[in-house]
């Protein structure tokens, strides 16, 4: 009577197993029926659902999910890179029952990580080390575009794919650091080189300049006063500065003004006298 109950517990729990399927938060499940086969066009959401025993229920994680992919892979010159991804996948919802039915629970083995390996050996084996180096994760980016067109074609949708690591040997690293650093350095001379012919090209213009105003201004003055004009000049700019000073108009050689410097105890005459050390002042024609 006891092996008989027990028997009969038993199979009571094997058919709850086989005829009682919970779906959880974020899961999915596909029916497959004995008779008709796959239920492509319909998948079942979150709670209880109830089958034949002689039918099947399979359950789906449907959130978003993420795999770490270590892949080893060659440049066009056959050096080995190490590229360390983190790819963020999930099914497409509406197409689960199809996706089981071509493919399987097994799904990222068997479709996503062939097609990134696929795309990254094709655009790598296309780039030197240099390239890699430089633009490695822009073209490389690019590339799992491809790759995830390819995965959404067999109903999973790839949501990113992150390049946390670009590892090159490192002999290849130093060479290709010093090779863009000598670069830099050369780049950085032609620029010097360039901004000393620009300033020279300005002094000349700027001599220019001044020279054909000084042609000028001799046409308009009169033989020998070209130094009173420019004295004139100087005691103007110098009128307009904020240092202290006294300015004597036509006390200096040749009627130039001189110009006493009040707070550092310096006469300046614009005529080319400079008496450092005095205050004093002589009066006209002494």
């Amino acid at each position: 009577m006891l092996v008989t109950g027990l028997v009969l517990l038993l199979s009571t729990a094997y058919v709850i197993k086989r005829v009682i399927y919970l779906v959880g938060p974020g899961e999915a499940g596909v029916h497959w029926s004995l008779f008709t086969g796959t239920e492509v066009d319909r998948v079942y959401g979150e709670g209880i659902h109830l089958f034949p025993p002689w039918d099947r229920f399979s359950i789906y994680n449907v959130r978003i999910q993420e795999i770490a992919l270590e892949l080893f892979v060659l440049t066009k010159r056959g050096l080995q890179v190490h590229l360390s991804l983190s790819i963020r996948y999930q099914p497409q919802y509406d197409m689960l029952g199809v996706l089981h039915q071509q493919v399987g629970h097994n799904y990222v083995k068997t479709v996503i990580i062939p097609e990134i390996e696929e795309v990254l050996r094709e655009t790598v084996g296309d780039m030197f080390s240099e390239d890699i180096y430089v633009t490695g994760r822009t073209v490389i980016i690019k590339a799992f575009n491809k790759a995830i067109e390819r995965v959404a074609q067999r109903y999973i949708n790839v949501d990113d794919v992150l390049i946390k690591r670009i590892i090159l040997p490192e002999s290849v690293s130093e060479a290709i650091r010093f090779k863009l650093t000598e670069k830099h350095l050369i780049e950085a001379k032609a620029f010097a080189v360039e901004k000393a012919r620009r300033e020279a090209e300005r002094k000349r213009i700027e001599g220019e300049g001044i020279r054909d105003q000084l042609k000028i201004i001799a046409s308009a003055i009169p033989d020998g006063q070209i130094l009173t004009w420019q004295g004139i000049k100087a005691t103007e700019e110098i009128a307009m500065s904020q240092n202290a000073k006294i300015i004597i108009i036509g006390s200096g050689e040749n009627g130039l003004p001189i110009i006493l410097n009040a707070g550092a105890g310096t006469t300046i005459n614009p005529a080319g006298q400079n008496t450092a050390g005095r205050a004093t002042i002589n009066p006209p024609g002494q």
